[in-house]
Order: structure tokens, then sequence, then C-alpha cells
């Protein structure tokens, strides 16, 4: 290969990175990749290491070992970083008493970034028309915007952005998911971190995911979600005497949305339609379901009894008796 068809330079890169703080090891020997021109959605539960991570990556935490850096480099070397890199890590570090204009104008200053990016990146957030206000009477959603604004300032080639959707409401969820998908869309991009997973599997191209500051796993969303256990939906009016075929058959089985639905896991959807065939059971609809993103967060991280997973806590259906003719 030649040095003009080689890969370009990821624009996040994360190599053995270990923080610690005491004994406890925040993010202990975790290395990923966020490639360019992607959007990459960054997960783990509370706790996992996600905002240490992030804040090495921007050079505001020192790690204990190993090394982040942002196209090439660690933050720290990066000549005029507003210009490479925008960064939100939270809303609340604006003075109430100052206008989001003016905030927006102090950091342009210190970053010696030209002050007609005022007004383009305060349109870019639909946030023209508050920029006169102070920022104290700003509701949570407006204080994400100006957040984003400012990471924007700099016409940066990669956003790295903790929980950006808190606070927004339905629209200004679909708006930012729309302006990440076009930023990324440009060739630019995108190290995002939330727990509204149903909206980060519409949003992001590749997850990164961790627990207890290590990596689960990484790459495309589909690979991820179809890599976890999947699940047939079998409806049919004999879900009651085709269940416990199932379950002798090696199947878990559980009850679903209604008398005649089940979720048959363990099965091929073949298998599980030969033995609907076998036992004369009348079928209205046979379909694999794929998991989730949630369904596969959940176990990836040992979290499957957690808030959402009703359907993986369905009751199951036990085996038949060993007599059971």
């Amino acid at each position: 290969m030649s040095s003009n068809d080689a890969a370009p330079e990821p624009a996040i890169e994360v190599a053995g990175l270990t923080k610690r703080f005491g004994d406890l090891a925040a993010v202990d020997g975790l290395s990923f990749a966020v490639p360019r021109g992607r959007v990459t959605g960054f997960l783990g539960p509370n706790g996992a290491g996600k905002t240490t991570t992030m804040r090495v990556v921007l050079g505001l935490a020192e790690p204990t070992e190993g090394v982040a850096t942002i196209l090439g480099r660690p933050y720290a070397a990066l000549e005029q970083p507003l210009a490479h890199v925008g960064a939100m890590l939270e809303s609340t570090g604006f003075h109430p008493g100052r206008t989001g204009r003016d905030h927006l104008r102090i950091t342009a200053s210190a970053g010696r970034i030209g002050l007609e990016r005022i007004d383009a990146v305060l349109d870019q957030v639909a946030m023209r028309e508050h920029a006169d206000r102070r920022v104290g009477g700003y509701s949570s959603g407006m204080r994400q915007r100006l957040g984003l604004a400012t990471a924007l300032l700099g016409d940066p080639e990669v956003l790295v952005l903790d929980e950006p959707g808190n606070g927004l409401d339905p629209a200004g969820v679909a708006w930012l998911r729309g302006f990440l998908r076009a930023f990324a869309d440009a060739g630019r991009s995108v190290f995002v971190s939330s727990h509204l997973l149903a909206e980060m599997a519409q949003t992001v191209d590749r997850l990164v995911v961790i627990d207890r500051g290590r990596l689960v796993r990484e790459g495309p969303v589909e690979a991820i979600t179809s890599s976890v256990a999947q699940d047939v939906l079998v409806r049919s009016p004999d879900a009651a005497r085709l269940g416990p075929a199932l379950v002798a058959a090696g199947a878990t089985v559980s009850a679903g949305d209604d008398s005649a639905a089940i979720s048959v896991a363990g099965l091929p959807i073949e298998r599980v339609g030969e033995i609907a065939a076998t036992e004369r059971a009348v079928l209205h609809e046979l379909r694999r379901r794929e998991a989730s993103l949630e369904q596969a967060f959940l176990q990836l991280t040992g979290g499957e009894g957690g808030e959402g997973s009703d359907r993986l806590r369905a009751p199951a259906i036990p085996p038949p008796p060993k007599d059971a003719k």
C-alpha cells in the first residue's frame, strides 16, 4: 500500500488509557478509535468512566498511563485547539449575568477566533433571537444550544459532546440528530455520549461501549446489536400448547404482549417453524427480532435487570413434567 493509499489518522485515538484516583481506576487500560466522517457514540453505565475519558482526551485531566490524541496529537500540542476540536462537557458553566452573545464574545476572544463567527454559530443552533438575553433566564434546552454554539465557534473538525440532548424537547432532539448527521456527512467527526439509547440508535454510525473503565465492545451499531442474543416472535392461537413443545426442544420461551404471542430464544427461526408444524399449531406470525440497542447495552454491561428491560424479565414458560405424554 502506498503512502497515498494509507488510511487517514483517526479523529480521536485512545491507547492503553488508565486514569486512577487513589486506589480507584476510573479508566482501566482503555483503547479505541473514533474515525473521521462518522458519528461515534460513547456508551456506558453511570460511573463507567465516560466523562473521565473525555476529560483526558480534551487535556483537562492527565492520564496515569497511556495516551489520547486528537488528529494525531495530544490536545495540549494542538495549535489553536478550538479550530480543531469543539467540546461540550456540561451546560452549566455560564455566568448567569452575561448574555449568550457576551459569553460567545469572551470565548472567541480567548481562542483568537474572529467575532464574525458569533452570528454564524448562533444561526447554526437557532439561538440568534435569544442571544441578547441573560443566560440566567435561559431554559435548560437553551443552555444546551449555547453550549453547542460555543463548541462550534472555531469551526472545528471534531466535536466532543457529553449528553448534548439533556434538556432538549422532542423537536430539539430531532434537530440535534439532524445537525450531528450533517456535521459528519461533511467529513467531520463527532464523539458523543448519551443515555438516550433509542436516540443514539438513530444518530450514530459506530459505538464504543465501556463498563467499569474497560472496553466492552466497539464497532458499527448493527454489528453490536446483532452480536447479542436475539429472539423469535411467535403469534398463534395455539401459543399455550406450542410453548411447552418449544421448551422441550431447548428453547427459552417468555410470554409476549398478549395471550397469543410468545418470545422464543435459543432456537433458530427455522426450527421454531418445524416444531409448530409438528404440533399442528396455526401461525399468525413468525418473525425474527433483532435486539434493540437498549437490549444490547443491557446485556453487554450486565444490566439485564435494569430499568426498561421488561421484555428480558418476562415470565418464562416452565418445561413440561418429565412424565408428560
